[in-house]
C-alpha cells in the first residue's frame, strides 16, 4: 500500500519516500507515516509525493529482516530480484511517468543486526559468522557510483539536532565501510540491489537510525526520520531549476 498526493500534476517533480523495506526497522515505517501526518501538507502544490511506508508488511508484523522466503528485499531491487515485496514496489514506481527528483529510503541499524540477523545470514549461506560493531548513532548511505556529499551533509545537519551522529571508528569506518564524510558511507547501490538504486533520481539516500542507544527514545527515532525527509525535500527543491 502507498500514499500519494491527491493533486498529482505532471508539471511537478516526484518525491519518493520508502520505509519498512526491512520490516523490523520500526522507525522507518513510523517515520514515513509521521511525515505524511505532520509535514506532507507543507509540500502541497510543490511536489508529487509518493510514500510507501511499509514495503515488507510480513516482516514488520514479525519483527524480521527477511521476507517469508528468507530473502532480503533490500538486496532484490534488480530485474532478477526474488523478493515479491521489491518487485511490487518497482512496478509501482515504474508506473509513474513524471521524473523522480528525490528518493529517501528509511532504515535502522540495530543491535539485533549483530546478535540475530547477521548470524542468520551466515547460517543461511553456509558461511562463517564474522563479528562486527554496530555504529552508535545516525548515519546515511550514499551511492559510490554517483555521490552527492553536499546533499548528504544537509541531512546530517538537520538530524543532529534530534539525535547523535555515528562517529567513524579508529579505522575511519562506519559498519566496515570508509566514512566519506561525517556520518556518511557509500555503497554501490545498483550492484547490491538496494532500494535506492531503482530510480535515476538526482538525490538519493538511505537513512540509518540507531534505536538501541540509551540516548534516544522511539519518538526521537521517528522524528529523526522525519527531519531527514524534510531536509532532503527542502534541499532538492532549492536546486530544482539549476
Amino acid at each position: 500500500m502507498a500514499i500519494r498526493s491527491r493533486d498529482w500534476r505532471a508539471d511537478r517533480p516526484v518525491v519518493l519516500i520508502t520505509g519498512g523495506v526491512h520490516g523490523y526497522e520500526t522507525s522507518g515505517v513510523h517515520g514515513a507515516l509521521q511525515f505524511v501526518e505532520q509535514q506532507a501538507a507543507d509540500y502541497v502544490g510543490r511536489v508529487n509525493l509518493l510514500v510507501a511506508p511499509c514495503v515488507s508488511p510480513w516482516a514488520y508484523e514479525r519483527i524480521h529482516r527477511w521476507n517469508a522466503n528468507a530473502i532480503d528485499p533490500n538486496r532484490s531491487f534488480r530485474d532478477d530480484g526474488q523478493a515479491g515485496e521489491s518487485v511490487a514496489l518497482m512496478q509501482l514506481v515504474a508506473s509513474i511517468e513524471e521524473p523522480i527528483l528525490l528518493h529517501v529510503d528509511l532504515h535502522e541499524t540495530t543491535d539485533t543486526d549483530e546478535t540475530e540477523f547477521r548470524p542468520a545470514l551466515a547460517a543461511r549461506d553456509g558461511k562463517p559468522f564474522e563479528p562486527g560493531d554496530i555504529p552508535d548513532g545516525f548515519y546515511l548511505v550514499d551511492d559510490t557510483e554517483s555521490p552527492n556529499a553536499e546533499f548528504q551533509q544537509a541531512l546530517i545537519k538537520a538530524v543532529e539536532k534530534i539525535t547523535h551522529i555515528a562517529p567513524a571508528d579508529d579505522n575511519g569506518e562506519i559498519l566496515g565501510s570508509p566514512a566519506s564524510a561525517r556520518g556518511v558511507i557509500q555503497y554501490p547501490l545498483a550492484q547490491l540491489g538496494l532500494c535506492t538504486s531503482m530510480t535515476n533520481a538526482r538525490y538519493r539516500t538511505t537513512t540509518e537510525v540507531y534505536p538501541d542507544s540509551d540516548r534516544v527514545t522511539p519518538e526521537q527515532c521517528n522524528a529523526a526520520q522525519v527531519a531527514a525527509v524534510c531536509a532532503a525535500i527542502d534541499y532538492a527543491l532549492s536546486f530544482l531549476h539549476e
